[in-house]
């Protein structure tokens, strides 16, 4: 069973919030924060949606580093190359402390592995998803207090990925939900519901290949 969290979903675009707002309506514990992530209040982590290579110096990753400085960079970049050999594939994620008590941990989950559209994929349900289950992990394997407790995701793959607003919100909600409510058995059933709800939005196919 997945263990609760209070989900941020921040963006200082207007039309992203909104998009944010009807596709999460029925979720609990959803925070959404029409702001940049400079103005933020204390959270436990933050969630990148850069690229597999951990060069961080374009979009909220640029912010992020601006913020926390350039070695936490460097130490994930260390990480790839160290657990990753030199490439973290979409689909994974990994947890860095930031040592800033108020704001301590980063957590760098790729959605391209450079720069360019990710339009009509699930990357950014993949990277969503390899979020949510890394905090997971974290959470079951650590002492409560360091447990984390508050997430915050930015609109992943919303900037370079040039994926609509809708779709970002569409993708990262499904792999909430999916968070929320986890299988307790397998059949194909269940395979195929899970992959209808990533793929298709309203009886449409939305994502290929």
């Amino acid at each position: 069973m997945a263990l609760p969290i209070d989900l941020w979903l921040i963006n200082p675009n207007n039309e992203m919030c909104e998009a944010f707002a009807e596709r999460f309506v029925e979720l609990p514990n959803v925070r959404i924060e029409n702001s940049r992530f400079e103005d933020l209040d204390a959270h436990d982590c933050f969630v990148t949606a850069g690229n597999s290579f951990g060069i961080m110096n374009a979009g909220i990753d640029a912010a992020v580093v601006r913020f926390h400085g350039r070695d936490l960079m460097k130490r994930i970049q260390f990480r790839i190359l160290e657990e990753f050999l030199g490439e973290q594939p979409i689909g994974s994620c990994l947890i860095e402390p930031t040592f800033n008590p108020d704001f301590p941990l980063v957590a760098h989950a790729p959605t391209m592995r450079v720069p360019g559209s990710i339009e009509g994929s699930d990357k950014v349900y993949s990277a969503t998803w390899a979020a949510l289950v890394a905090v997971y992990r974290h959470n079951v394997s650590c002492s409560p207090e360091k447990k984390i407790r508050s997430v915050v995701f930015p609109a992943m793959g919303a900037g370079f990925g040039g994926v609509a607003y809708s779709e970002v919100a569409r993708q990262m909600s499904v792999a909430y939900r999916h968070y929320l409510n986890p299988p307790h058995r397998f059949d194909w059933e269940m395979v195929a519901n899970r992959h209808l709800a990533i793929a298709y939005d309203q009886g449409r196919q939305v994502v290929r290949g």
